[in-house]
Formats: C-alpha cells, sequence, structure tokens
C-alpha cells in the first residue's frame, strides 16, 4: 500500500461517526471472509484490513490521530492484531510492519477487495460522496480499485441466486423463521462448494471435530465466531460439544451471539439441549 493511501479528515463529524459505528457492526462480514481465505491454498483477497486511528501526540502542529490500515489480521471475539502496513505522516513512534493490537470497539472501518472490486470502506464512501466526480475518479484511480456508486457500500459479493444443493438440504428445516429474518446476508459460497467433503472427511476422522488448536480453541468455536453455518452444524453432527470453552471461558453458542449470528445461534441453542 502507498503512502498516499493513509486516510485523513478532520474532526469526528456525524456522517464519519456513523461510518464508523456501520463499519464495527458489520466487522463479522470481514471476519468471515477472511476465515475463509486462511483456508485457500491459492489467496482470493487482493486486501483485507481495518483502519485505526492512532494518536499523533500532537495539539496544534497537526492531527491529533492519523488513521491508517492494519492488515494481516487476527480476531479472537474482542480484539483484533495484525501489522500496520503505512509509515505514518505525522509522527515516527511507529512505523510500517509493526504489530498492532486494538479492540474491536475502536476500529473505524474495514475493507476487503475481490478482484478490485472494493467491500466495506464506509468511512471512504463519505469522502467519496462529499467528492466531485473529476475527484472521485481520480481518487479511485489513484487506488486502481472498483468502489462503486458514492452512497452504496458493499458487504459481501452479491448472489445471483440461493443455491439449492447440499447445503440447503442440511439447513432448510433448521433456521426458524426469526433467526432468517434477521440474518439478512447469505451463507458464505464456500459454506456451499465444501460442505459435502467437510462432511465425507468428518465421518472418516471424527475425533477431527473435537480437536484443540494451539491457542486452546475448537474448530466448533472458530466457525461460529466467523458465522460459518456449514462448519457448525456439520462439526455438531459429527461429535464436537456445543458446551465446550475456549480459554476465555466462551462457548460456541456465546460467540454467536456476542458476534450475532442468529442461524448459529439458534443451531447451537438446540444443540445444547440435546447434548
Amino acid at each position: 500500500m502507498s503512502e498516499a493511501k493513509v486516510l485523513m479528515f478532520e474532526g469526528d463529524s456525524p456522517a464519519m461517526s456513523a461510518a464508523a459505528q456501520q463499519a464495527r457492526k458489520t466487522f463479522k462480514y470481514l471476519w468471515r471472509e477472511l476465515s475463509w481465505e486462511y483456508r485457500r491454498i491459492i489467496p482470493g483477497l487482493g486486501m483485507a484490513a481495518v483502519k485505526v486511528a492512532f494518536p499523533t501526540g500532537l495539539s496544534e502542529d497537526g492531527p491529533e490521530v492519523e488513521h491508517m490500515w492494519v492488515g494481516e489480521l487476527q480476531f479472537d471475539g474482542d480484539d483484533i492484531s495484525g501489522v500496520l502496513l503505512n509509515n505514518p505522516q505525522w509522527f515516527d513512534s511507529i512505523s510500517a510492519g509493526a504489530p498492532v493490537t486494538v479492540a474491536l470497539a475502536e476500529i473505524g472501518d474495514w475493507m476487503y477487495t475481490i478482484n478490485g472490486q472494493v467491500y466495506g470502506g464506509y468511512s471512504i464512501d463519505v469522502m467519496r460522496t462529499n467528492m466531485s466526480a473529476v475527484e472521485r475518479a481520480e481518487h479511485d484511480q489513484a487506488w486502481g480499485l472498483e468502489f462503486g456508486k458514492p452512497g452504496e457500500v458493499r458487504v459481501v459479493p452479491a448472489a445471483d441466486k440461493e443455491k439449492q444443493g447440499f447445503l440447503s438440504s442440511l439447513f432448510a428445516k433448521k433456521s426458524s423463521p426469526a433467526a432468517v429474518e434477521h440474518d439478512e446476508l447469505p451463507e458464505h459460497p464456500m459454506s456451499e462448494n465444501m460442505a459435502e467433503k467437510m462432511d465425507q472427511g468428518l465421518a472418516e476422522q471424527p475425533a477431527f471435530a473435537s480437536s484443540v488448536d494451539e491457542f486452546g480453541w475448537t474448530l466448533l468455536q472458530r466457525d461460529a465466531l466467523a458465522g460459518n453455518l456449514a462448519p457448525v452444524t456439520l462439526l455438531v453432527k459429527h461429535g464436537a460439544d456445543p458446551l465446550a470453552r475456549n480459554p476465555k471461558g466462551e462457548s460456541a453458542l456465546d460467540l454467536a451471539r456476542k458476534m450475532g449470528w442468529p442461524r448459529i445461534v439458534n443451531f447451537l441453542e438446540q444443540a445444547a439441549i440435546k447434548h
């Protein structure tokens, strides 16, 4: 990322505050996308980052904070960690490549790109909306990305139509109408593409469903946090404990509730009763 892509704006305007709130509310879709990106052999994303405000230590000679992007993200349900993608323009106490950890509540934006199309970028949309057509074209050309229409922020790639394959057969009768109503965006397409293979793999190696990673998290907890309904359902089907807790004392159900994944919450509540 070039130095020109550091984003600056004045103060806490109502529009920027609203953009930050919306970014934090929808961050879960960035994390869902990254949960699948980290499973891919061939990367599918061109960029994935969150925007963080760093205090400059300045008073009258410059801005109080500088907004920069942090990539190589990890997330534990509370804190986002990664590395700084820019060198700051207004202070020198941190540089590109430095490790950064912030609470989800502290981010100001998120963005990822697929084939040059931007998803997220709420604060960028505020700025682009206030630009003239010429300024907007110059801005987009400098980034080399397609941001879409001003006033419209893409969150996930549009689906032509809901698939009626293996995934639909798994979940058609398992989600309450209320859960579906509040879970507005569709399941990630890789859930459809990988569900049958995952089902077969877990049937052959059921112990994998209960395995714990080096950080003390189960696969079920990871996928519940990321909002991946198909893996959650298949892991429980093959023996994963819906009541198991990670080192922070949170179960898969706790994590799904925290992130706001209604269909997963509905499924895990039922699974916990049966367990």
